[in-house]
């Protein structure tokens, strides 16, 4: 895991990259657990997470950070927000994975750069520029395809887009510390997800200790889980929100490529068309993107 470094547009770009590819992959491990259900891998999610986090901030020593970060207590209202959006992406993302709506999900990740940009123009008053505007036109384009060609409205993949794009809004704009504030998340949700992990355990209904394999997978979920969004955490510090946007779609290309050649999903010609849509406007944001000057940290 890369050591925090300082707040340059470079070691940004480092951390955003890096939690892109991991998560660009992550369809690979929910697949090997697909057994589980998705409610009980989001307990695991969220438990051995906050274990491996109070073990690192203990070995920095960096308890008091915590306490003075939920000082004063109207800061838990900011965590309990974040704590919510990610919960529900997690928990949807992993459901999409399970049930066989890789593609889906992917989508949603590729209309979520997108909506970054919208939600920067719109609440971070960031400027529009006319190609940018031309890539959201496109996007909601290859939206109405779908919603037309099959007959019903992609909700799961702008759930995943729209939560995680609020995630991303709240981190920004909280000004936490990456490790202390996913700690404090994890610790919201803790005692609830203990409690249903020992409750399935009563009841001999959980999947932990059900079989090697699939034990050690539940138990690596805090670190494949925390490692990335401490990425993530520090390149949303550093990077604009709509370059952020551009980093991210490098997880929906892989979780794409997941969908189609490893789990053989159906691909038809009404997804065809919405990818293109959504491919194009990314296309015409990027360029817009890359003529941009070098990018300022947006939180000083």
């Amino acid at each position: 895991m890369p050591a925090p470094d300082s707040r340059s547009p470079r070691s940004g770009f480092a951390y955003a990259l890096s939690a892109y590819l991991a998560w660009g992959i992550f369809p690979l491990y929910f697949k090997a657990i697909r057994q589980v259900p998705a409610p009980e891998i989001l307990a695991h999610r969220i438990v051995w997470s906050a274990i491996f986090l109070a073990l690192l901030v203990t070995a920095s020593g960096r308890w008091r950070e915590v306490a003075a970060a939920v000082r004063p207590a109207r800061r838990i209202g900011v965590y309990a927000l974040s704590t919510a959006l990610v919960s529900t992406n997690w928990l949807l993302y992993i459901w999409a994975v399970t049930s066989g709506r890789v593609l889906e999900a992917s989508l949603g990740y590729f209309i979520n750069p997108l909506v970054n940009v919208l939600l920067g123009v719109l609440l971070l008053r960031e400027h529009l520029q006319k190609r940018q505007a031309a890539a959201l036109l496109l996007a909601a384009a290859g939206v109405l395809v779908l919603v037309a060609r099959l007959g019903t409205i992609p909700w799961l993949a702008l759930a995943l887009a729209f939560s995680f794009g609020g995630y991303a809004l709240v981190r920004k704009k909280a000004r936490i510390d990456p490790v202390v504030g996913l700690l404090i998340e994890t610790l919201l949700l803790a005692p609830a997800a203990a409690a249903l992990i020992l409750l399935r355990g009563l009841e001999h209904t959980g999947f932990l200790g059900s079989d090697a394999r699939t034990t050690t997978l539940l138990l690596l979920a805090g670190v494949i889980t925390a490692a990335p969004l401490i990425w993530f955490a520090h390149g949303v510090r550093t990077l604009r929100l709509s370059t952020m946007g551009l980093i991210q779609y490098v997880s929906p290309t892989l979780q794409f490529l997941c969908a189609v050649a490893v789990f053989h999903e159906p691909f038809t010609r009404a997804h065809a068309i919405a990818f293109s849509c959504i491919w194009l406007g990314l296309v015409l944001y990027s360029t817009q993107a890359f003529r941009r000057p070098a990018e300022v940290p947006p939180l000083d």
